[in-house]
């Protein structure tokens, strides 16, 4: 056989192999633009948090938007604010309101142990903080978020300064993506096909339980306080708004609301992710309405994430079909009969997360991940408590 007629053998098999590819991802185009959203109905309004997008970059570093592009993103996906955070950007902008959004600067900074969001110092951190890192971060009066922790590309490496973050990264937009595409097949291109026909409902197939991440946050929360954040990751690929639309940081809104002035406003919402008064959601499932975790008076002091043996968690969840909700609890507690609340059985830490029943991938339905609040450290039961 002569080689131009190999060479076309070749390229008809191809082009086959491209038409079968396609055809399998035009099934699941099918599927999406067919499924309904919200899975729950919609709250009357959102009224006790101010919803934004966290770790979300520009063109200022690796983004495919400017700033002005991003906030008109975020005003079209209803939200309240995006925390930028540029790859050592250490000449970060000043807090503002462009499109109506609040933009609040952050930074991610590539130390040799990972990648590091760095929040709320009251100063431009300098160079020099990507070798300080968590250090670093504290001692200029910040946050430190440990960036995407778990995945293959720039994993958090040195575990034994973790303690000293304010937080990690539980559910990761981008890391769902990079585990995504271990499974080309069974994954990537079902949920690239689905995105054609309905974005939320693609990228809704990358959100799998983070059972690596969990592990370590509970170990970290076990020892101290720890707040667990979802990360949009966001660089405009998949579109920013597609991504705002399906996952949000909510955060607890202050009495009157946000200040009117962009760095006090900026300053309360860094505050509130601080303390953990926020919330990740899948908002394409459902608004979280008046959404609560009680912990025991008895057990937590002002501002404490802390509960002991033998205490029960209490959840207030906004109004849903019983059969399509369930709560997943990790580490040291169990789900009472009544199916809202926890019972916490072992010292350590318990994660308490609100799973959705929704569309499915292809048919049928699937369990979704709809809200996630920070975990709760567990004490043991002190003498006479």
């Amino acid at each position: 056989m002569s080689a131009s007629a190999l060479l076309r053998k070749l390229l008809r098999a191809l082009a086959g192999l491209l038409i079968l590819l396609l055809g399998y991802m035009g099934v699941f185009t099918l599927r999406a633009s067919g499924a309904d959203y919200p899975v729950i109905a919609p709250a009357s309004a959102h009224g006790s948090w101010v919803r934004g997008a966290y770790h979300v970059h520009t063109r200022r570093s690796d983004g495919r938007g400017t700033l002005e592009e991003v906030a008109a993103a975020a005003r079209r996906a209803g939200l309240d604010f995006v925390v930028l955070t540029d790859h050592n950007d250490f000449a970060p902008r000043a807090p503002a309101r462009v499109d109506g959004v609040l933009i609040i600067p952050g930074v991610e900074l590539s130390t040799p142990h990972g990648h590091l969001v760095a929040l709320g110092s009251p100063r431009p951190l300098p160079p020099s903080a990507r070798e300080g890192g968590i250090d670093a971060v504290r001692a200029a009066g910040g946050l430190g978020f440990l960036a995407h922790p778990v995945q293959r590309k720039n994993p958090w490496r040195d575990w034994a300064s973790a303690p000293r973050a304010t937080g990690l990264e539980l559910y990761s937009a981008d890391t769902m993506f990079r585990e995504a595409t271990a499974r080309p097949l069974s994954l990537l291109l079902p949920a690239a096909g689905a995105y054609f026909g309905r974005p939320e409902h693609g990228l809704l197939m990358l959100a799998q339980a983070p059972h690596e991440a969990t592990e370590r946050l509970l170990s970290l929360a076990s020892a101290g306080p720890m707040v667990a954040l979802c990360a949009h990751d966001a660089h405009g690929l998949p579109a920013y708004e597609d991504v705002f639309r399906t996952l949000a940081l909510y955060v607890a809104a202050p009495p009157g609301g946000l200040a009117e002035d962009p760095a006090r406003a900026a300053a309360q919402v860094t505050q509130a992710l601080g303390a953990g008064d926020s919330l990740c959601v899948f908002r394409a499932l459902g608004e979280p309405g008046p959404f609560s975790l009680q912990l025991p008076q008895s057990s937590a002091g002002p501002g404490e994430r802390v509960a002991r043996v033998g205490d029960v968690l209490e959840l207030g969840l906004p109004p849903h079909p019983s059969e399509r909700v369930r709560l997943r609890v990790w580490g040291s507690g169990r789900v009472r009969e009544d199916g809202r609340s926890v019972e916490l059985t072992g010292p350590g830490a318990v994660q308490v997360e609100v799973w959705v029943l929704g569309p499915g991938d292809l048919f049928g339905e699937a369990w979704r991940p709809w809200i996630v609040p920070s975990p709760v450290r567990v004490l043991p039961r002190a003498a006479g408590i």
